[in-house]
């Protein structure tokens, strides 16, 4: 092999090589632009110097509780200046960051704390019941610090434990922060639904978070100073790592404790906000709010959606109120959105059902994702570029995800033949566009939230009178899918549906359970495997009779 002589006496050293990370992205604004705005909450105005500092704050006082490199602190919090504050505080002494889902049930709180070893959990005054329920059932025994949202007039109720203000307060703003020891040390885990069996833990880097934050600016044309509106969880995906995105153009962010129209509509007008991300049952929620609710808006609002492609109705609605949308395809595993819907001006000229059909397929790679695919997941070839041809979607690149945390197997598998599986079936078109057409082992997602139809299943076989049981996605108006429910009853029994209903809320988190439950013979193959296609389009039908 010839010698690079290029490589020879030419090493990495302090100087040349850094390893990469989004916090300072944070430091660069607020050394940068200290008195920008970095961050709104109802009145509260706060700064990046402020930003900065207090991020340094948690940090510093996170470390003189024994966080250091690789341990875990886990958030519960809706989209508050905190949960911001986090992204950057807990990563800052090392720590690893897990978001939790405020939707989840304490069952699975609980499982997600003991395979993370949560050390400490940050968490928001109104849904301290719920972690105190998970921590019953949960080994772990973190130290639980409340936030007081003043946005939220919650109370304490039997806690008495830190509050997070004083948390702060006590921390150090010059805290000389720890960077990275290397690029790949982790910087946050996020868990998935568990589609098949228990939630696996996404563990994420400093260089992927680093790459996706600056790509999403890249990729969607976010201007300098953009004024980012919080719709979309900051616990889904690290918030599609927009919490560093806006720190990287010095943007501001508008936080939401609550997704309803009013404020919405409000924040778009008054706060002049220019980009918000969301499912589509964001955009109905702001197209079907009352009129005296509207605002007029003076300016283009970016609109970045994932999940199922919204209806052609809906997308023209959005347009004439002023809203430019696009879609975004991606997974936990890959810090969130890698894939856009990149639009041509020239297709702005093409009739609506055209324009809908093309803003219907998820797209091309973001810039910093190095390889997409559709490929036959038996041989690892491409699928053909026809738009028919079914395959397995398929990313390759610096932006996904080191691993399943302590899921050795897991990781294996997604990984097999030097690429990541997302499971999501699709095709491919002409013009290198991808589109799914499928979802991987009959996940539901319901306002933009995954099910497992076997955790449903799970809770329904419990039911004392069910002999079969199979879940599958139900259309719905508002929610995109809910699940149905197909259940047989054993031998001699009779089931009350609404005492099963009850016996699901219990069970479940509300989202969870079944919008419709069927009594009725559940179609198998001679081998007994239950034909879930046969029951997606009964469910269909049910949908369009509603």
């Amino acid at each position: 092999m010839k010698a690079n002589l290029y490589n020879t006496d030419l090493d990495r050293n302090p100087a040349n090589h850094q390893p990469l990370t989004p916090l300072t992205f944070l430091e660069r604004a607020a050394t940068v632009f200290p008195k920008h705005t970095a961050m709104v909450h109802g009145p509260l105005r706060r700064s990046y110097a402020s930003f900065y500092a207090r991020a340094r704050q948690l940090a510093s006082a996170l470390a003189a509780r024994d966080i250091g490199r690789g341990d875990t602190v886990s958030a519960m919090l809706p989209n508050t200046p905190a949960m911001l504050e986090c992204h950057y505080g807990v990563p800052m002494c090392g720590g690893i960051l897990h978001s939790i889902n405020t939707r989840l049930d304490a069952a699975i709180i609980a499982f997600q704390l003991d395979h993370a070893m949560s050390k400490i959990v940050i968490v928001d005054a109104e849904f301290m019941p719920l972690m105190q329920e998970a921590l019953a059932l949960a080994e772990v025994s973190p130290l639980i610090i409340q936030v007081d949202d003043p946005e939220y007039p919650g109370t304490r109720l039997a806690f008495d434990g830190p509050d997070y203000e004083d948390i702060v307060a006590g921390g150090d703003p010059a805290f000389d922060w720890l960077m990275p020891e290397d690029e790949w040390d982790a910087i946050s885990i996020n868990y998935t639904s568990g589609t098949t069996g228990d939630p696996k833990g996404v563990v994420s880097h400093h260089r992927g978070a680093y790459l996706l934050a600056q790509g999403n600016a890249l990729t969607t044309s976010m201007q300098k100073h953009a004024v980012y509106l919080w719709t979309l969880p900051m616990f889904h995906c690290n918030g599609w790592c927009f919490p560093w995105t806006l720190s990287a153009i010095i943007g501001t962010h508008v936080c939401l404790r609550q997704v309803r129209a009013e404020p919405i509509w409000n924040a778009l007008a008054n706060e002049k906000v220019t980009h918000l991300c969301g499912a589509p049952i964001v955009m109905s929620l702001l197209i079907s709010a009352p009129l005296d609710v509207q605002r007029t808006l003076d300016h283009t609002v970016q609109f970045f959606t994932a999940a199922a492609p919204p209806p052609e109705k809906l997308l023209a609605d959005m347009k004439t109120a002023g809203f430019d949308v696009t879609h975004l395809y991606g997974l936990t595993e890959t810090y969130g959105p890698a894939v856009v819907n990149d639009w041509h001006e020239s297709w702005s000229a093409l009739p609506g059902d055209e324009q809908a059909r093309l803003k219907s397929r998820q797209g091309v790679r973001y810039l910093p994702l190095e390889g997409l695919e559709v490929l036959d997941p038996e041989t690892m070839q491409p699928v053909p570029r026809d738009g028919e041809t079914l395959g397995e979607v398929m990313f390759r690149g610096n932006v996904v995800m080191k691993g399943y945390f302590r899921n050795p197997s897991a990781t294996q598998k997604a990984f097999a033949g030097g690429w990541f599986h997302s499971g999501d079936l699709g095709v491919i078109h002409p013009d290198g566009y991808i589109q799914l057409k499928d979802r991987s082992k009959d996940i539901i997602i319901s306002g933009g939230e995954n099910i497992s139809s076997i955790e449903v299943e799970e809770v329904l076989y419990s039911f004392p009178a069910i002999e079969i049981a199979a879940v599958v996605a139900m259309p719905h108006e508002k929610w995109g899918e809910t699940p149905c429910a197909f259940i047989e009853p054993a031998p001699g029994q009779e089931i009350d549906i609404e005492a099963l209903r009850t016996w699901c809320r219990d069970r479940l988190a509300a989202y969870k359970v079944p919008g419709r439950f069927v009594v009725a013979s559940i179609p198998r193959t001679s081998t007994g495997k239950i034909q879930k296609f046969a029951l997606r389009e009964k469910a269909k039908e049910f949908a369009a009779q509603s």
